[in-house]
């Protein structure tokens, strides 16, 4: 009698269970951008927000946490309730981080990648009026002048700090790093020959190249982009294998059940299937890649060792 009582209690507290992950969502998610309005990961998120509200049937509330190269907003996520109610769409410094600063979270642990949304190359840029007309020429002027070029950042630990340090130590050369508060300022310098070079993110920089405000000397994809198809890529002028993306990705909290999790995961994809979704991406300059969780976490374990070893040499010196 026990034994059936027993079995007929775990029925009913399966059956339970099953109803409230079938019932995910029936109330708002927060989609939570640690980083400020206005730029390229907030720009891309909404785009992906308003589309996943049609499958997963509610409202997705875009929320921006910004401060501390995304570390604020990060350590919120990763301290939620794992329920899938509050969602972490995240970018490239998330595997830098934890390289440069002790964290009070370990992004490893405390967060479950979801999807690789998609992945943007960054442009080596000068101002329009600079008289480095090609990479070669810069990078012959910084070998016979040590310390004399100098490269713009948001600050260390930004990608584009990242992106020129892993130049340096490919190229073998020694570019002045020049920090800026955060990416704009470092493009203004860049803009005004203030500061010689800066590796930004082609949704950024492509409208001043348009201009002819930025002149691109290179890019930091594998192959060329459709978007600046006459920019050679770094790979081509000398070092073979040289790429930096600023990727986009979406976590939720360790502990998240896998079933909501996998609702997450499925209506991510098809948002990310849809022309106009597609559309918006390309037209900033993002390659839409939709990988899951799985593929997720060990492009970020290829991403770490990559920027360990970056960070390693320059902290050598």
């Amino acid at each position: 009698m026990k034994l059936r009582c027993r079995a007929a209690f775990a029925a009913m507290l399966l059956a339970c269970c099953g109803h409230a992950l079938a019932a995910y969502p029936d109330k708002p998610i927060s989609l939570v951008i640690p980083y400020s309005p206005g730029g390229t990961a907030d720009a891309l998120a909404r785009v992906l927000a308003q589309s996943l509200e049609k499958y997963l049937g509610t409202s997705v509330i875009v929320e921006n946490k910004a401060g501390a190269s995304g570390i604020i907003g990060e350590s919120y996520v990763a301290r939620a309730k794992p329920d899938g109610y509050t969602v972490l769409y995240d970018a490239t410094p998330l595997t830098i981080n934890p390289l440069l600063q002790k964290l009070t979270f370990d992004p490893q642990k405390d967060l479950t990648p979801v999807a690789l949304v998609s992945k943007m190359p960054t442009v080596m840029v000068v101002s329009g009026k600079s008289r480095f007309k090609t990479e070669e020429a810069a990078v012959t002027y910084a070998r016979e002048n040590p310390g004399k070029v100098t490269f713009a950042s948001g600050g260390n630990g930004t990608l584009q700090y990242m992106a020129g340090a892993l130049f340096n130590q490919g190229k073998k050369i020694e570019m002045l790093h020049v920090p800026f508060k955060s990416g704009g300022p470092a493009i203004t310098a860049t803009l005004g020959a203030q500061v010689d070079i800066m590796f930004s993110n082609i949704s950024s920089t492509l409208p001043l190249i348009d201009a002819k405000q930025l002149r691109p000397l290179a890019i930091t994809s594998k192959a060329r982009h459709p978007l600046l198809p006459d920019v050679k890529t770094v790979s081509e002028s000398g070092l073979p294998g040289f790429e930096v993306y600023e990727w986009n990705g979406v976590f939720v909290p360790d502990g998240t059940p896998s079933a909501v999790t996998q609702v997450l995961q499925n209506a991510i994809q098809k948002a990310l299937h849809e022309p106009a979704v597609k559309e918006r991406y390309t037209s900033l300059g993002a390659e839409v890649i939709g990988a899951d969780g799985n593929a997720f976490r060990k492009y970020l374990d290829e991403e770490s060792k990559k920027w360990s070893v970056v960070v390693q040499s320059a902290s050598s010196k």
